[in-house]
């Protein structure tokens, strides 16, 4: 079955932390997990021992979700490529796809 793509995410749209994560998949020398980046993009702001409801917490936690929604779009908008499936011990490792390499040119 053919892929589906994105209209929210095509090589025209690519905005903010999209790019950002997009680029930095597509930097790493082998197949990664998208979520290591995550931190980098969205670095916490808040202690460790802040309460779940401080609302810089909140704000991180939501931020977070945002980026795994990214990773989604990017999927599924044919600039991402799942290399080595998620196996219970490790996540999904991605690399950028053509349509990505050229999304960032």
């Amino acid at each position: 079955m053919p892929r589906r793509q994105d209209p929210d995410v095509s090589v025209g749209t690519l905005i903010g932390d999209e790019r950002e994560l997009l680029r930095l998949i597509a930097q790493s020398p082998e197949p990664v997990a998208a979520s290591t980046f995550f931190d980098a993009i969205n670095p916490p702001d808040f202690e460790r021992s802040a309460a779940e409801e401080d609302p810089r917490r909140v704000a991180w936690q939501e931020k977070q979700f945002g980026l795994y929604q990214a990773v989604l779009d990017l999927h599924d908008g044919g600039l991402i490529r799942i290399v080595h499936p998620a196996n219970g011990a490790r996540p999904d490792l991605m690399e950028a796809t053509e349509a990505g390499y050229d999304a960032l040119a």
